[in-house]
């Protein structure tokens, strides 16, 4: 008898702890989800929760809430477990580094673009990455793709699948022109080289495309990739002059040039091969046309009087080299506010804004920027627009209808970029409007 209440005893006293155990981590799994509902509720009001470019779609039947796909994010706060599940939070934040779907163990997570009720466009490509237009095909960011990893993959295979379709005859023309040098731009002036084929690739900026105009210590690469004619790249948690630094490295080392600053203004057919035609005039004859150029495409620009002049750009490359400049910033996103931080201790500088007060930026931008209009380290002009620069001044319209003019040495104009839609439908290109395209899926 004795034995047998002890066993109880052990029994009762195991199943107690088992369901304290329980209890205790159902409660802590409460609190975490209250937690996040709480930022989701937030992220609403502040209009940060609908997202605006690729980002992770999650199959809550799926996911086991390892945690993993938060911890790899390098954004942070995007992601967040709710009711045992993974959940978006701050969806609009994510710039689609995809560090969530390499690392969620179960493969629970798509990379979509485009949601139920926000379409994005995006052209017509087949798996082969040939558009409806035969001979032009396309890899990289304008597909949808941002990853920098895939987008390198995209720019190779694209170009094995040219080459399989076009004429092996000698002609005196390109075999290929490589509209764009980011990721896919460069992986596919590679493996063009690899393979022998004569090409060309025009960029209208400069080498990088739009990881050129991210800020120097951006995070821009989060897992190794595959490059032609140099390998496995190994660096994790890659900075943007790293890249840049491998990129030119690859490419002097296989006496490849990028043609810079040779904006392509369109393409059209001639018989059957292509005539793409820059904004200098040249035309270059081919056979083929990869676009691995970006959605942003061009900077928007305010088309306002004196914005031709010198002193109006619009991004920021080189910050410590600008110092004692009346400086003005127009724009109210990222890269406008790290633009204003980065300038305001070594110049003046104000910061116009068309809106009431800043949304859909990052937090710690949130934070800093506030904290640096209270210290009066820069100053920040809400509900202002700019109508006119001069070469010594520039005008800014205010909420009051009145005008304000101000001194002024450099203008940066940070209104995005205007996408190349009219451009891809001048040559053929159809272009179609999607709602939560699934981009990548295990």
């Amino acid at each position: 008898m004795e034995v047998f209440l002890e066993k109880v005893i052990i029994y009762s006293v195991v199943l107690g702890l088992i369901v304290l155990t329980l209890y205790l981590y159902v409660r802590q799994l409460r609190k975490k989800s209250k937690v996040v509902g709480e930022k989701i509720k937030i992220a609403k009001e502040e209009g940060l929760y609908e997202p605006v470019s690729l980002h992770p779609e999650i199959d809550t039947n799926t996911c086991i809430q390892s945690g993993a796909c938060i911890e790899a994010c390098p954004e942070k706060e995007i992601i967040g477990i709710q009711n045992g599940r993974a959940t978006l939070i701050n969806a609009s934040r994510c710039i689609g580094h995809g560090a969530c779907f390499h690392a969620c163990p179960v493969e629970a997570i798509s990379l979509v673009i485009g949601t139920e009720k926000r379409g994005v466009d995006l052209p017509h490509v087949k798996q082969d990455f040939e558009t409806n237009v035969k001979g032009i095909y396309i890899a990289g960011e304008l597909g949808g793709m941002g990853l920098i990893k895939n987008s390198v993959e995209q720019g190779k295979q694209a170009v094995n699948n040219i080459i399989r379709s076009i004429s092996k005859a000698k002609e005196d023309c390109y075999d290929l022109v490589v509209i764009g040098a980011g990721p896919a731009g460069i992986s596919a002036t590679l493996e063009a080289k690899k393979h022998g084929l004569k090409s060309i690739t025009l960029e209208q900026d400069t080498l990088g495309g739009t990881v050129f105009s991210f800020p120097r210590s951006k995070i821009v690469m989060t897992s190794p990739m595959d490059l032609p004619l140099y390998g496995k790249v190994k660096l994790t948690e890659t900075k943007k002059s790293e890249l840049l630094d491998l990129w030119e490295k690859v490419l002097s080392e296989n006496n490849l040039t990028i043609k810079e600053r040779s904006k392509v203004e369109h393409i059209s057919k001639k018989g059957d091969l292509f005539n793409v035609v820059t904004a200098d005039g040249a035309e270059y004859i081919t056979k083929s046309v990869l676009l691995a150029i970006g959605r942003r495409g061009t900077p928007r620009k305010l088309n306002i009087p004196g914005e031709q002049l010198e002193k109006v750009a619009y991004r920021l490359l080189e910050p410590e080299g600008i110092s004692g400049k009346n400086v003005i910033i127009a724009g109210g996103g990222d890269s406008a506010i790290e633009a204003a931080l980065s300038l305001m201790e070594e110049n003046s500088v104000v910061l116009s804004y068309r809106g009431e007060a800043f949304n859909r930026i990052k937090p710690k931008n949130s934070e800093k920027i506030n904290q640096a209009a209270e210290e009066k380290k820069l100053e920040v002009i809400y509900s202002s627009n700019v109508i006119q620069i001069d070469p010594q001044t520039v005008t800014l319209s205010m909420a009051n209808n009145e005008t304000k003019v101000m001194t002024n040495d450099l203008i940066y104009i940070f209104a995005g970029g205007e996408l190349p839609t009219q451009f891809l439908q001048k040559a053929g290109v159809e272009i179609t409007k999607r709602f939560g395209h699934t981009i990548l899926k295990h």
